[in-house]
């Protein structure tokens, strides 16, 4: 019964209108580079705002964010699949697999084999499923190796979508992210102003009214920074460096963390 519902999505006029959100995946879903000292885990981020958007059209909305900085694809799928399921969603999230193309060693076509059965689980629920293609980390020069990597992973996760009939979030696609404003420190998390942009195109692509990029549109409109010489010298002694060191200790980011919400709760 409770499926049958929730293939009919209510809607308001021609608006679908959700009322159990749950997203799964890892620190960009989880809101890193987007601190947010009232958030459970001090962070907000891109889902935390769809949230809030869709909470303005339906105050009953429930969220959940199972995500956690650092997993891999099996993580997400064994740890927060299952879990996402039982919650009975009727909106889900999901990204996951980018920590894989991070490793010197890694079978695309055998990880997205496991993550289309992994995302027709979650569309047998009866909820819309979002998934999302790879940034193009092109202009970062510690993760321009993993270019061609992710454009097969982005193909085939192209084919997948059209196969199940999956909603799409094309991010390889998004020149404007190309604007280093919209990034972190680090390069590799969204910024603020990113989550937030970020944000604005689930929310289009959801055909769901916003004005989350009144914001960032005003500060966007001026040519941004050129990363010179020494920014880059800056970030390779700051982030860099020892990010390539903790990857040669085979050091886990996340280990030992929980998600900020694990149960479906109502949007403030």
């Amino acid at each position: 019964m409770r499926l049958a519902i929730l293939r009919v999505i209510r809607k308001i006029g021609a608006v679908s209108v959700f009322s159990r959100y749950v997203a799964l995946g890892d620190s960009f879903t989880e809101g890193v580079g987007d601190p947010y000292p009232q958030s459970p885990n001090g962070l907000r981020g891109w889902a935390d705002r769809v949230a809030l958007s869709l909470a303005q059209m339906n105050p009953e909305l429930r969220y959940a964010n199972l995500a956690v900085r650092g997993r891999r694809m099996d993580e997400i799928l064994d740890e927060q699949l299952q879990t996402a399921v039982m919650l009975e969603p009727d909106l889900v999230t999901i990204y996951a697999g980018m920590n894989n193309l991070l490793l010197p060693r890694n079978d695309v076509d055998a990880m997205m084999a496991r993550y289309a059965d992994g995302l027709k689980t979650l569309q047998q629920t009866g909820a819309v499923v979002l998934t999302f293609t790879a940034a193009d980390l092109g202009t970062v020069p510690l993760f321009r190796w993993l270019r061609g990597r992710a454009a097969v992973y982005n193909e085939l996760l192209r084919g997948i979508a059209d196969d199940l009939d999956l909603t799409l979030v094309d991010f390889w696609r998004y020149s404007e992210f190309q604007d280093s404003r919209l990034w972190d420190s680090d390069r590799i998390h969204l910024s603020p102003l990113g989550h937030e942009r970020f944000a604005a195109r689930v929310l289009d692509r959801l055909a769901i009214s916003h004005e989350l990029t009144s914001r960032s549109a005003a500060l966007l409109s001026s040519a941004p920074p050129v990363r010179d010489f020494r920014s880059n010298l800056r970030w390779t002694a700051a982030f860099a460096a020892p990010w390539l060191a903790k990857r040669m200790r085979r050091a886990k980011p996340g280990a030992g963390m929980a998600p900020k919400l694990t149960t479906l709760t109502k949007v403030m």
